[in-house]
């Protein structure tokens, strides 16, 4: 059923507060952001309607890919407008009443507790995993124990009433969540001069030797930057394999088409998912 409401509705994954929800709060500010338990019924409120984007994590600069991601959007009919990066600041939290002394267990997602290992080993706090970081920052809310804390962003302890205990807590400072923009809408943009745009497809190969060297030396012929290469069998099956590529380049560039035209030669169920521009954080000073 399609939303009536004035209001657009962005669709993520994880309680309100979690990271995926600062970032829709972030990029799209006028937009009612709607929490979902799982990344497939996140799409599904974009698939049937009931929200016009959807913010789903892809890849993380410390844990690396989403790898359920890549397994789902070959089974969307969703397109990729956009992307978002996002610095992670971990935070500990906990109730209004504890200090850092107090601490003794804190809850959050294995990833971020992961991520704040060495810090928590320092601190003599015995870490809890949870389903989520904002989850985490919910329960210590529920309980109020001075004792226990949460891991998670300051976003969840404004909308759980937490105190922020320590702020940059993780290990590693740099931390950085690389986010999807889903829309059922294929929105190619028009290119602008001095515009970077990054297009995503799959594909499969062809039963042929050497059929993904030939696939991808079109790319290299061409002069069109491969910036990501993800691979996996769809549907469990081991009889083929399927690609999920990104290139720096616009469907319309010269090189892209010519490109594109010997990819086909050497592959199969070739389906665009999208071009949208690059994000100025590509492209930042380290």
């Amino acid at each position: 059923m399609t939303t009536n409401t004035a209001t657009p509705i962005i669709a993520y994954q994880g309680h309100q507060g979690a990271y995926s929800h600062l970032s829709c709060q972030q990029m799209f500010p006028n937009f009612e952001a709607h929490a979902c338990m799982t990344f497939s019924a996140a799409m599904a409120m974009v698939e049937c309607g009931d929200a016009q984007i959807a913010m789903i994590p892809v890849e993380n600069s410390t844990a690396g890919r989403v790898e359920e991601i890549y397994r789902q959007l070959p089974h969307t009919s969703l397109y990729v407008i956009g992307e978002h990066y996002e610095p992670v600041n971990h935070c500990l939290l906990g109730t209004h009443g504890s200090s850092l002394e107090q601490i003794n267990t804190v809850g959050s997602h294995p990833q971020a507790l992961a991520q704040c290992d060495k810090h928590l080993n320092s601190l003599n706090i015995r870490p809890l995993a949870t389903l989520d970081t904002a989850g985490a920052a919910l329960e210590v809310s529920q309980k109020g124990d001075p004792s226990h804390g949460a891991i998670a962003s300051s976003l969840a302890a404004k909308l759980y009433d937490l105190r922020i205990l320590q702020e940059n807590f993780q290990d590693v400072q740099g931390n950085t969540t690389r986010f999807l923009i889903l829309s059922r809408e294929h929105q190619i943009p028009a290119p602008v001069a001095e515009q970077k745009y990054i297009t995503s497809f799959l594909f499969t190969v062809r039963n042929i030797p050497s059929a993904l060297y030939k696939a991808m030396g079109g790319f290299a012929t061409n002069n069109v930057n491969l910036i990501k290469l993800e691979s996996y069998t769809p549907d469990g099956r081991m009889v083929a394999t399927q690609f999920h590529i990104d290139v720096e380049a616009h469907p319309d560039d010269a090189n892209m088409i010519l490109a594109m035209d010997e990819l086909a030669y050497f592959a199969k169920d070739i389906r665009m998912l999208g071009t949208y521009a690059a994000s100025d954080y590509r492209y930042a000073e380290v």
